[in-house]
């Protein structure tokens, strides 16, 4: 079993996918960084320095009874909480990585199959008589020049 495990994990294609695994963590927090810590501080100041993060609609109160200054002293009371703020942030950074894992693999890579398919040479759509040597549909049977009967591919 042991022998086994060590074949399927030696073979390329797992490593390159635990290749692209770590890099697509990693990636997610950078990207991660650049909305909580880029994009959305200039979004909220723009909008009267509102903080996304401590966007929270309060369910419950805690142990310590509300106002709550930020989520964390929210959560910190034991108060339970919608955080819609943090959604928010999450999808800014999907749309992020969306646009970027669609603009930077999957269309280059689409184009990529485009060329190679218009690189290859076309299925053949005629075949020439093997008797009067004309030109003649693939799948024709009989020759329409010299009526000769054709051998079927």
């Amino acid at each position: 079993m042991l022998q086994d495990f060590k074949a399927f994990i030696t073979r390329g294609n797992v490593i390159d996918m635990a290749v692209g695994i770590i890099i697509g963590i990693a990636f997610g927090a950078v990207v991660n960084s650049v909305v909580k810590d880029i994009i959305m501080p200039p979004i909220g100041l723009a909008l009267g320095n509102v903080d996304f993060v401590n966007l929270f609609v309060v369910l419950k109160e805690g142990l310590t009874p509300g106002p709550y200054a930020s989520l964390a002293a929210a959560q910190a009371a034991g108060a339970v909480t919608i955080n819609y703020g943090t959604f928010i942030n999450a999808v800014v950074n999907l749309l992020i990585i969306a646009a970027v894992v669609f603009f930077l693999i999957v269309r280059p890579i689409a184009k990529m199959q485009a060329l190679k398919k218009a690189k290859e040479p076309a299925a053949p759509t005629t075949k020439e008589c093997p008797y009067c040597a004309t030109s003649i549909p693939i799948k024709a049977g009989r020759c329409p020049n010299c009526t000769s009967e054709l051998k079927m591919a």
